[in-house]
C-alpha cells in the first residue's frame, strides 16, 4: 500500500490548516500541500475544500479520514507497545474511583503497585461522581455495579455480590425473612434508592422497602446494622468481614443479584499503555473475596 500523503492529509483534517499540519509534522507547508494533492489524484477523490480563509473536509474525505485514523492509531499503538515491552512502568497514571471503595480496596492495591514500580507517579481521585474520563485526562476509572451503555471500554476485575443481612441481636427479636414478600415486615435501612435489587426466576426484580433510616454511606449503614437497627442490602466489601465473624447474618441468599461487577473502564480511543494494562492485571489478581468466604456448605 502507498502511504504517501496519508499522514499529511490526517494532520490537515485534524488541525484544519495546512500551516498547522506542517508545523505538527515538522515539514514545509508546500510539502504538505503537494502530498495531499498527490493523494487526491491517486484516489481520484476530492478530500479537502480549500479557500483563502479555511480548509474543510469533504464527505469523501471524512470517510477516508476515519479509516486512516484507525490505521494510524493501530500503528502508533503497536510501536508504543513494542517499546514498552522492554521498559519498566514509569510516568503518570491518573485514576478515579468511588470514595469508600477506593479508600478501602483500590488505594492499598495502588500502594503495593507503586512499591513494585517506584518510577510511576499516580494521581488518584476519589469521588462518587462519574467523571468524564476524556475531558479529565484520566487513564482509568473504577466503576461498580452494572455499567451504563457508553463509548468506554471495560474490563471486569471481579464480581460484586449484594448481601441482605442484619445482626444476631436484630434477629433475636425479628424472624428471619425467607421470602421477598416478608421484607415489608422488617425495618430496612435505606441507601440512596427506595428499592433493593434481587434475582427471581432468572429475572431482576426491584422490591420497594421501608425503614426508619436512610444514608448515602455504606459504612454508616453497616454500623447501623451491626447495632441491630435493621436489615441492610450492601455489597460484599462492606459486610463480608462481619459475616465471617458472625456479627452479621445473611438472609435471602437464593435471591442474590448476579451479573454485577467491579470494572476498570477507559476511553475507547485511548491507547492502553503497558503500565495501565499491568495495573489492571494487578487489580484483577488482587480484588477478590477473603479466602475463607463463602463458607463451605
Amino acid at each position: 500500500m502507498n502511504w504517501e500523503g496519508v499522514c499529511e492529509f490526517v494532520a490537515v483534517a485534524e488541525t484544519g490548516s495546512f500551516t498547522a499540519a506542517a508545523k505538527q509534522l515538522n515539514i514545509s507547508t508546500a510539502q504538505v500541500s503537494r502530498q495531499v494533492s498527490a493523494l487526491e489524484n491517486r484516489l481520484s477523490s476530492k478530500l479537502l475544500y480549500r479557500t483563502t480563509r479555511k480548509v474543510s473536509i469533504t464527505e469523501a474525505g471524512q470517510f477516508y479520514y476515519q479509516h486512516c485514523r484507525q490505521v494510524l492509531d493501530g500503528l502508533e499503538s503497536a510501536e508504543r507497545s513494542l517499546q514498552e515491552l522492554q521498559t519498566t512502568p514509569r510516568g503518570k497514571l491518573k485514576i478515579t474511583a468511588p470514595t469508600t471503595f477506593g479508600q478501602a480496596r483500590i488505594a492499598p492495591l495502588l500502594h503495593d503497585f507503586l512499591m513494585q514500580y517506584p518510577e510511576l507517579e499516580v494521581q488518584l481521585f476519589l469521588t462518587n461522581k462519574q467523571l468524564d474520563l476524556v475531558e479529565g485526562g484520566f487513564d482509568l476509572a473504577i466503576r461498580l455495579g452494572k455499567l451504563e451503555d457508553s463509548s468506554l471500554m471495560a474490563k471486569r476485575l471481579a464480581p460484586r455480590t449484594l448481601y441482605v443481612c442484619a445482626s444476631p441481636s436484630y434477629f433475636a427479636n425479628h424472624r428471619k425473612p425467607s421470602h421477598l414478600s416478608e421484607l415489608n415486615q422488617h425495618n430496612c435501612l435505606l441507601g440512596t434508592l427506595d428499592y433493593w435489587r434481587f434475582q427471581e426466576r432468572g429475572h431482576e426484580r426491584h422490591i420497594k422497602v421501608r425503614g426508619n433510616m436512610r444514608c448515602n454511606s455504606g459504612e454508616a449503614l453497616t454500623d447501623a446494622a451491626l447495632k441491630g437497627l435493621g436489615l441492610v442490602q450492601l455489597p460484599d466489601y462492606y459486610v463480608v468481614p462481619h459475616l465471617i465473624e458472625g456479627t452479621l447474618v445473611a438472609v435471602l441468599d437464593q435471591h442474590q443479584q448476579t451479573g454485577e461487577g467491579i470494572w476498570a473502564v477507559y476511553p475507547q480511543n485511548r491507547h492502553l499503555s503497558t503500565k495501565v494494562r499491568m495495573l489492571v492485571d494487578h487489580l484483577a489478581e488482587n480484588l477478590h473475596a477473603p479466602a475463607n468466604w463463602p463458607p463451605s456448605p
